[in-house]
């Protein structure tokens, strides 16, 4: 019996994503591309991926939202937009780390460190473990500066993974860690994947959840993304 279906958006950073499917198996997606236009665009988009997908609301499992870290508002409209659709359709909720998200959005290493781009030498960082049937969280969401996460413990066979470590390629590889090969999915089909692996956790309550913002410190209004 073929599975039913989960609706799956993440708008934490400049590029926004939504997919239904399950697990690798993704029906239909699209991607937000101008962070500006996300508040705007995410229902648009969820109704064309669901019409692709040939997916009725009532026919879905759930729906799987990206809690963040990341940008405070695209964070605060995928939150917004999951729980007015998950009360309006009686659907329930699972909330994951965006960060954990983007570490499936990956073909890397078994162990990978994601990092997020927050804006000058400052990052949004995880670490997972993940292997053919499960995904295991070794260092949970923080954020602080690059240097704080070259300075830590982190496994030899670390790769690094995101739009993040993309962009400080340079400063990464001078401290003899590697690079993932880049994303080969989008963060939502992340989620997809994510929720194939985590297994039986339950949905979150609708009324009282709230996205993880990961506030780093008292620097935290200088390098908002």
């Amino acid at each position: 019996m073929t599975p039913a279906p989960y609706l799956a958006f993440d708008t934490s950073g400049a590029l926004g994503s939504v997919a239904v499917g399950f697990g690798d198996e993704v029906l239909a997606s699209g991607a937000l591309e101008v962070r500006q236009e996300h508040a705007s665009r995410l229902v648009p988009m969820i109704d064309q991926a669901l019409s692709e997908a040939g997916v009725r609301p009532a026919d879905l499992a759930g729906i799987l939202v990206g809690e963040g870290p990341g940008s405070f508002t695209g964070v605060r409209v995928a939150a917004a937009t999951a729980k007015g659709l998950a009360h309006a359709l009686g659907l329930p909720l699972w909330a994951h780390p965006s960060l954990a998200a983007a570490a499936l959005a990956e073909d890397a290493g078994p162990v990978r460190y994601v990092l997020f781009d927050a804006r000058a030498d400052r990052v949004y960082g995880a670490c997972y473990r993940v292997g053919a049937m499960s995904v295991e969280e070794v260092a949970s969401p923080h954020g602080g500066t690059l240097g704080e996460v070259l300075r830590g413990e982190l496994a030899a066979q670390a790769v690094f993974v995101g739009d993040g470590a993309r962009r400080h390629r340079g400063a990464i590889e001078q401290a003899g860690f590697r690079l993932g090969p880049g994303p080969t999915r989008s963060l939502a089909e992340g989620l997809l994947r994510l929720r194939a692996l985590v297994g039986e956790v339950s949905p979150v309550n609708v009324s009282t959840w709230e996205p993880r913002y990961v506030r780093p410190s008292s620097a935290e209004p200088a390098w908002t993304p």
